[in-house]
């Protein structure tokens, strides 16, 4: 998400690693650069060793935005910027990841300054993230109907996510929580791929959820939807009420309020997570401790 803000608003390019892959491979980094890294705990094993290897490779410095302030990441990384969550109980990340966007969004927004962006659009910037409460309660209260749909899930095996440009990692979290609680295999695609692949998994069985905010992507979305229910997918559409999608049978709507360009992604993160906390509620799993996974994952 943070690639998709710091490339368009501060015009910095920016590479995103996963820990466990780059701590292994060797890396050509350029001047100057900024070593981010993120972890609820801290304590991550593979996060804690791509920055001590990274330390070695060059970087101009490091920054590490975590949620625990005595942690080896924040004790070890040169600036840190801490996202006070608060103690997060349950094994999948729920306010941790959202307050990493938020996090994730001011740095943006700071580093926007610095490159001289135009000072009406981060005083915009600056207020959405000052709105972000108010629009956070309006969600919650979408949490009822979110319950009614988290039924038709639970007898489900598989279930596809899509979204476009920023908003397509935030398809990624919807489709990462519904795997941790919930067990139902999901995966995430940007919309525009699903011609080249998933596609053929599409039948009345495999519910298909979109992020649709009314943005300048959102016709494109229109027509990737249309060639699942082509194909007689189920169609479950978080979608901005601006956004005008078509009705009918196989379609389901859950009605966004329009938000700000730059905190959507955070925005429509919150009714993805409660889809996933009721299914598995209706499910009977247990919500906090996930099977087979650890709250810090100290080990490779």
């Amino acid at each position: 998400m943070a690639r998709y803000w710091i490339e368009e608003q501060a015009g910095l390019p920016c590479q995103v690693e996963v820990a466990s892959e780059y701590r292994y491979r060797q890396v050509a980094v350029p001047a100057n650069t900024l070593l981010i890294t993120i972890s609820q705990s801290g304590e991550t094993a593979d996060t804690l060793a791509a920055l001590r290897y990274a330390k070695q490779q060059g970087y101009l410095a490091s920054l590490a935005i975590c949620n625990v302030a005595g942690s080896s990441l924040v004790r070890e990384a040169d600036w840190r910027l801490l996202t006070k969550a608060g103690p997060e109980i349950g094994v999948a990340s729920t306010k941790a990841f959202t307050t990493q966007l938020v996090a994730l969004l001011w740095l943006t927004t700071a580093l926007a300054q610095v490159n001289g962006r135009a000072p009406e659009m981060i005083s915009a910037d600056v207020r959405a993230l000052k709105g972000l409460p108010r629009l956070v309660e309006k969600v919650l209260h979408l949490d009822q109907h979110i319950e009614e749909l988290a039924t038709t899930f639970a007898n489900k095996h598989h279930a596809l996510f899509l979204g476009r440009g920023p908003h397509y990692p935030i398809a990624m979290e919807g489709a990462l929580k519904l795997k941790e609680i919930s067990y139902i295999h999901a995966e995430a695609y940007a919309a525009g791929e699903l011609k080249h692949g998933p596609l053929a998994l599409v039948d009345e069985n495999m519910p298909v959820v979109s992020v649709a905010p009314s943005d300048s992507l959102l016709e494109k979305l229109k027509s990737n939807l249309q060639e699942v229910r082509a194909r007689g997918g189920q169609l479950i559409n978080f979608a901005c009420e601006r956004a005008d999608l078509d009705n009918g049978d196989g379609i389901t709507h859950i009605k966004m309020p329009w938000v700000y360009e730059s905190v959507s992604p955070i925005i429509y993160t919150i009714p993805l997570q409660l889809l996933s906390y009721h299914v598995a509620l209706v499910k009977g799993t247990d919500v906090d401790k996930p099977r087979n996974l650890a709250k810090s994952v100290t080990v490779e």
